[in-house]
């Protein structure tokens, strides 16, 4: 297993928290830093190139000396008009982690490299993970049946297994994973990380709809449908969301329905994993964090980076 060094620092759990399209920004991040896992946001968040900058510069001024890394999550595709301005960006202020998505670009895994930083980049099969490896990314994230948002269907007990066996870098798992026992399991798995999603929707600090917040608490594994009809990619959304916008979750597409601009369809169609039916309330994030170490400690799990 690998576990980064530059990561290291202020690190309480061994956690991402994932960057949530609309959902995360500056107040999550920064408390999930200052209590010890690392916090990300994607830079599309925000509407300009010089807003992202503006978050990032904010982020930094409000962390903690002792607080753990922040990263960031560019979609490196040729629809992502923005990519290379916003990438200017990260490398100026040395973003400590990039999170790369629906691309592994070697060219932009090198400038992130060059100025010390990590790229790590998410996958849902095998043979993106084989192409990520190739160019060259620190990490993996395993995006396994169940995750939230843009998902795989591979059971995470394969899909680690079979990653592993030609890449030794880190592996960070995400699906399904809502409670401090099943960051434990993830480890124990073989998993470096773990990476957290839908739990963190339900914090008081997410910029998230109360009653999106609401409907996680209401909903089971059961109410979540993963479709294409969306965003045109395969991604997990709550049944009772795709009603609410007129969508017959019994009759859904093998195609991108139109529904407008899509930004616009993530705002008001939400996006949720399986973990859903372990999530009962909402929560500060610190309070969260606290809670997921202690339920780490109870699984007869402790986490210590020099030892991984």
């Amino acid at each position: 297993m690998a576990f980064p060094a530059s990561l290291q620092k202020g690190l309480k759990l061994p956690v991402i928290s994932s960057p949530m399209f609309l959902v995360s920004g500056p107040d999550l991040v920064v408390e999930a830093c200052n209590n010890g896992v690392i916090g990300t946001f994607p830079s599309l968040n925000q509407r300009t190139t010089e807003g992202y900058r503006d978050w990032l510069k904010e982020i930094k001024s409000r962390l903690n000396p002792d607080a753990a890394a922040f990263g960031v999550n560019h979609i490196v595709h040729n629809t992502n008009g923005r990519l290379m301005a916003d990438l200017e960006v990260t490398i100026e202020e040395e973003v400590p982690l990039v999170i790369t998505s629906l691309g592994a670009v070697a060219d932009v895994v090198k400038a992130v490299q060059g100025y010390g930083g990590k790229v790590f980049h998410d996958i849902a099969t095998v043979r993106h993970a084989q192409k990520a490896a190739e160019a060259g990314v620190d990490g993996l994230i395993l995006v396994a049946g169940g995750a939230g948002g843009h998902a795989g269907i591979i059971n995470p007990f394969a899909l680690v297994n079979e990653v592993r066996s030609f890449f030794d870098g880190t592996i960070i798992l995400a699906g399904a994973i809502s409670t401090g026992r099943d960051v434990a399991a993830a480890l124990m798995m073989g998993a470096d990380f773990a990476y957290m999603g839908t739990r963190f929707i339900n914090t008081t600090e997410a910029q998230a709809d109360p009653a999106y917040q609401q409907m996680i608490i209401d909903s089971g594994a059961t109410d979540i449908v993963h479709t294409p009809a969306v965003s045109g990619i395969p991604a997990n959304f709550m049944t009772k969301s795709l009603i609410e916008n007129g969508i017959d979750p019994r009759a859904l597409p093998e195609h991108k329905l139109d529904m407008g601009e899509e930004a616009k369809a993530w705002k008001t169609v939400w996006s949720a994993g399986h973990g859903v039916a372990a999530i009962h309330d909402v929560v500060p994030v610190a309070q969260l964090i606290d809670r997921l170490a202690d339920e780490f400690k109870s699984a007869g799990s402790e986490f210590d980076t020099k030892r991984r």
